[in-house]
């Protein structure tokens, strides 16, 4: 094992680790790599696990729905054979009458998209390289990342829109239902839509050969439109962007309705600001991720305490002072761990590449960067971070990001069990992705992995597991 300390270099000294890092893989790293990125076996069950995804999460979206909209929040099920066929029946008339993809649901959502893909082509941003892509001869590929001011800008064209009558932004949780079909057709169609023309430039990656597990999981890496990397746009800018939307549209119309935003509201607000910020003003961090450099883009399928605080009055969910100081304080302490575990992972990345630049970015948390990292240099090629957050568990930022799920189901406390679930998925989520990330990491490092399993023994919570 070999522990050594990243030095700060000049400028000078950066470009030349730029080609050295580029040149830091071992032939037997390569081989390894190459490997990797062939198909060998199924994730998620096999196509049969993943048509059950495509098809039962959807139906599972509207059913959690229909309970919070239209059922005080309850679990509603037949209580009788006889029940069963009315039951349904009566779930698929909420459906038509509730959530039928009206051309207004239609102008909102297609709207946000054409927003947000016409501020990433003009915005100004920072240029960042990413790792090394094993799969285009280890070429890096630059990606401007402008998020920050393709965010606020969104921000403040909403409430522009909102405080001139333009557009209220409370037409977004009124018409929650209709949004949630329109943006399943669109994840629908751009994932197949992609899928046929990366087939038809040949531009295909890992395939497996059968159609529906291909789907779900991808045939491209890297897909571009001029210089917008579409998976990173796609990861930051809509989802967690309409995320955010969602609840401030939640808080605007608790505000008209009572005249005030309830703690819990405002609470929801400043968790999906701070996910949507994060991604933002570290988004030069997601090019070091796993995510850009190895998966595709493939399939794409939380906001239910939004949903239930927004149709129901504040005293249903109102806790103590000290109940909010807990709740409140969870979620900072989380964030700052999440946050800080991030930035030192990928700054350490850049490090080693003679990329990394600091960027003053709101908020600059405090252990950001590691000065004089220790690792494992490993065969491969590649070093193994040891220090900081890293020292303590391998995934401390899942640990930190599942604990921030958490608190949005917390929001509401015992006044209904669904906004839980989107913990319990996450949980799931990370669980399986922890496991795989593991398993392709042996593979990777093999004997260097066991060395640095024996130095950070945990996976996610110290001393526990």
């Amino acid at each position: 094992m070999a522990v050594g300390s990243a030095a700060r270099s000049d400028k000078t000294e950066e470009k030349a680790a730029v080609n050295a890092t580029k040149n830091s893989i071992t032939e037997k790293g390569r081989l390894t790599d190459q490997k990797l990125d062939e198909h060998d076996t199924y994730e998620f069950g096999g196509p049969w696990g993943v048509l059950a995804i495509m098809t039962g999460f959807p139906v599972l979206m509207y059913y959690l729905w229909i309970c919070l909209t239209f059922y005080d929040g309850r679990l509603v099920h037949p209580k009788s054979v006889e029940e069963i066929q009315p039951f349904f029946n009566t779930m698929w008339n909420h459906m038509k009458q509730d959530a039928y993809p009206t051309p207004y649901a239609f102008a909102m959502y297609s709207g946000l998209v054409a927003f947000e893909l016409l501020v990433a082509f003009i915005m100004p941003g920072y240029k960042q390289e990413g790792l090394p892509v094993p799969s285009l001869g280890y070429k890096t590929l630059t990606y401007n990342c402008n998020a920050i001011a393709c965010v606020y800008t969104t921000i403040a064209t909403a409430l522009a829109l909102h405080y001139t009558n333009t557009f209220r932004l409370t037409e977004i949780i009124d018409h929650f239902g209709e949004l949630m079909t329109v943006s399943m057709i669109w994840g629908v169609g751009v994932s197949v839509g992609v899928y046929f023309l990366t087939i038809a430039l040949g531009m295909q990656i890992r395939m497996s050969g059968n159609f529906i597990y291909d789907l779900f999981m991808g045939a491209i890496l890297n897909p571009r439109i001029g210089n917008v990397d579409l998976k990173m746009w796609l990861e930051v800018r809509i989802p967690w962007m309409l995320l955010f939307l969602i609840s401030l549209s939640g808080g605007l119309r608790q505000y008209e309705q009572y005249g005030y935003i309830s703690p819990n509201m405002a609470f929801m607000i400043l968790a999906t600001w701070l996910y949507v910020n994060a991604c933002a003003k570290g988004e030069e961090c997601i090019p070091q991720t796993w995510d850009m450099f190895h998966e595709k883009w493939g399939f794409l399928s939380y906001c239910y305490s939004v949903i239930y605080m927004a149709t129901h009055h504040p005293d249903t969910y109102r806790f103590p002072t000290v109940g909010y100081v807990v709740l409140y304080g969870t979620l900072l302490t989380a964030y700052f761990i999440f946050d800080t575990s991030m930035a030192q992972k990928s700054h350490f990345k850049m490090q080693q590449q003679g990329t990394y630049q600091p960027r003053w970015t709101f908020p600059q948390l405090p252990w950001h960067t590691i000065e004089n990292p220790t690792y494992i240099q490993t065969e491969h090629g590649n070093r193994l971070l040891t220090s900081g957050w890293w020292a303590f568990a391998r995934k401390p930022n899942y640990s930190a990001d599942w604990v921030q799920s958490l608190t949005w189901g917390l929001v509401v406390g015992t006044a209904t069990p669904i906004p839980y679930f989107y913990s319990l998925f996450f949980l799931a989520v990370l669980t399986h992705r922890c496991g795989r990330d593991f398993e392709r990491c042996a593979i990777k490092y093999g004997k260097d992995w066991e060395r640095y399993c024996a130095v950070v023994p945990w996976r996610f919570i110290p001393g526990i597991y």
